[in-house]
């Protein structure tokens, strides 16, 4: 199996992240040219942002299919086609001669691309020693920052020198040196074992995982915080590229440095929930989100940057610690109550463009802002739930240590 600082380590990971940075940069891509498919197609911003929700929506979905695909046709495999028809998705957007075009295309390349979280995080489990595979899986969760980072910014600045569909062009020729990059570096598996296509054993696993109400409530925080996270991002182009602000879609697309806050945060959730509980770390993320958005209602440049850093910085740390807490707290097939958490994260992130939507032509940013903070309120309550749960677990530990030494 592969090692820490072995050359075969470096290779493996290297190629996992390259898929990383692939997906993340392709999904949101399209995200600081909101504005610009509203002025094109002559569409409504509800429309428009369709580009991001829908394809969030599929990619959602999708992973139920792909965790049983890559159990029979192998991890590579899955990898490497998911990543050349989600190249070809990209350059077939460049070529949308209508909204409805682009759309469809946005869709297609969203179920291609749902295949490689899936079976990456599937290869690393199987493949890497348990020590090896903290390592790659830090590796890789970073890859899918600075993937949706960096797409975000790099959409913004080459559309500013060109077009849009120029670059589109580019990300399609990025795409495809790094497919090239994952298909010379990834090694063969090794320990892969091919096992029928059994869907209905991964439907049964998570019928019984939403069957638990406590596990439903994480859920709902996972999709709820992402609703409110792409939402925000979406709509604050709008925003700031209005009255007062007129901001240049190339400025607009650097705002999404501001995503970086979410690195950091995600290591450190991780080592504050050695100290706290995870519940704990997850009220802190939302505290630090609603702090945001009241920041955000002041009609100041600096000030907005500012409260999106603040909000990238929550939400990843409250994300961080509501998906550990799933893994931790799943009595039985953990590795599809993590793959539904994500499926929820992912189908709340495709709601937000119908929520705001309604918001946005009737209240402005203040009424964004303010529907974000209700959202907020919900998650909320259902982590004083969760947080119920590990005050009875804590004390159950501590009754149990009681009766033992008394015995």
């Amino acid at each position: 199996m592969i090692d820490v600082k072995t050359k075969t380590f470096w290779k493996a990971t290297a190629a996992l992240g390259a898929s990383s940075l692939l997906i993340f940069a392709n999904m949101y891509f399209p995200q600081p040219l909101l504005p610009l498919f509203t002025e094109e197609f002559g569409i409504s911003e509800t429309v428009s942002s369709l580009t991001i929700s829908v394809s969030l929506f599929v990619l959602g979905i999708s992973f139920f299919l792909y965790t049983a695909l890559s159990d029979a046709f192998g991890r590579r495999n899955i990898i490497f086609i998911s990543m050349a028809l989600g190249t070809l998705g990209t350059l077939a957007i460049s070529m949308a001669p209508s909204f409805e075009w682009l759309l469809a295309a946005r869709i297609f390349q969203a179920a291609a691309l749902a295949g490689i979280p899936v079976a990456a995080m599937a290869y690393i489990s199987e493949e890497y020693k348990m020590r090896a595979m903290t390592v790659a899986v830090g590796i890789y969760i970073s890859c899918n920052s600075v993937g949706g980072m960096g797409g975000r910014v790099l959409s913004g600045v080459l559309t500013d020198i060109w077009d849009w569909r120029g670059a589109f062009v580019v990300m399609a020729s990025i795409s495809f040196v790094l497919f090239f990059i994952v298909y010379l570096f990834l090694p063969r598996s090794k320990q892969f074992k091919s096992r029928p296509f059994q869907l209905k054993e991964v439907l049964a696993d998570n019928k019984e995982h939403l069957a638990n109400t406590v596990m439903r409530y994480a859920y709902i925080i996972g999709g709820l915080h992402f609703l409110v996270f792409i939402g925000i991002f979406n709509f604050i182009t709008y925003y700031l590229s209005g009255e007062p602000f007129h901001v240049s879609t190339a400025v607009l697309g650097l705002l999404f440095l501001t995503y970086g806050a979410g690195t950091v945060s995600s290591t450190l959730a991780g080592k504050a929930a050695q100290k706290w509980q995870q519940t704990s770390c997850i009220f802190i993320g939302i505290g630090l989100m609603a702090l945001a958005l009241l920041l955000s209602f002041i009609p100041s440049f600096p000030i907005v940057i500012l409260a999106l850093l603040v909000l990238s910085f929550g939400f990843f740390f409250a994300h961080s610690s509501s998906s550990s807490w799933v893994t931790r707290h799943a009595e039985k097939a953990k590795a599809s109550a993590s793959g539904l958490y994500l499926t929820s994260y992912y189908l709340g992130g495709s709601l937000g463009s119908f929520y705001y939507g309604w918001l946005w032509p009737q209240f402005g940013w203040p009424g964004v802002a303010a529907g974000s903070l209700f959202l907020l309120c919900v998650t909320l309550v259902c982590t004083r739930r969760m947080a119920r749960m590990e005050a009875g677990e804590k004390q159950a530990v501590q009754e149990y240590a009681k009766t033992a030494d008394q015995n």
